[in-house]
Parts: C-alpha cells; sequence; structure tokens
C-alpha cells in the first residue's frame, strides 16, 4: 500500500471541521501542531509592536495514495481555501516508506477496493 501526506495550514477555529472533513473523505487520522505562524502575500499588521493574526495549525494526513485527491478536495471546499485568501493551504507530498502503519493497512483495503 502507498501513501501521500496531505499537510494542511489552517485558521485555528476552522481545525475540528477540516478534521471531520478530512474523516467524511476517508481519512483514517491525523495530527495536528497547534499555534503555528505564517505570512501570505500582504505582511501582518502590527499594533504598538505587537502582530496582528490568527493562529494557525498544521494538520498532517497520512492518507492511501488513491484517496488523497478526493480527501485534499473535500477539505479545501470545507476549508473555503479558494474562496477566501488567508483561510488556509494544503498540499500532497509522496511518502516513500512508512512504519507504524499496519493496523490502517488493513482497514483502508476494503475502502480502497470500493472506490476504485
Amino acid at each position: 500500500m502507498h501513501f501521500k501526506l496531505i499537510v494542511a495550514f489552517i485558521e485555528d477555529n476552522k481545525t475540528a471541521d477540516i478534521m471531520e472533513a478530512a474523516r467524511e473523505a476517508g481519512a483514517t487520522g491525523c495530527t495536528v501542531i497547534n499555534n503555528a505562524r505564517g505570512e501570505g502575500i500582504a505582511e501582518n499588521k502590527t499594533f504598538f509592536g505587537l502582530t496582528l493574526a490568527s493562529q494557525r495549525d498544521v494538520i498532517l494526513l497520512l492518507v492511501e495514495e488513491h484517496l488523497s485527491r478526493h480527501i485534499l478536495e473535500h477539505i479545501g471546499e470545507v476549508g473555503k481555501f479558494d474562496e477566501k485568501p488567508g483561510t488556509g493551504i494544503a498540499v500532497v507530498i509522496d511518502v516513500e516508506d512508512a512504519v507504524g502503519v499496519m493496523h490502517q493497512s488493513a482497514e483502508l483495503g476494503g475502502i480502497v477496493e470500493e472506490r476504485i
């Protein structure tokens, strides 16, 4: 079984919605890294030296390669990544090898066969 890593950078108030959307689309779990910081095209505004920016979370999803595109598109729709700048971005990275996922492979086998 081959995997891909979806990395999503999102506003922290959307974390629960994105995690739920990923599960709906076929993800079996995720890792959340809280309190990330980022900057887009425009610099963050400051007020008396304090940066005024919302907190970001990073969600890592190790998913079966055949499900990766569907999961990516679904979290993008739920998070409205393309509709409103600054709401989030997500990327897919190829995974050459992984350990510790045998329990997921058994569960994913049937799901992947149904979808392809």
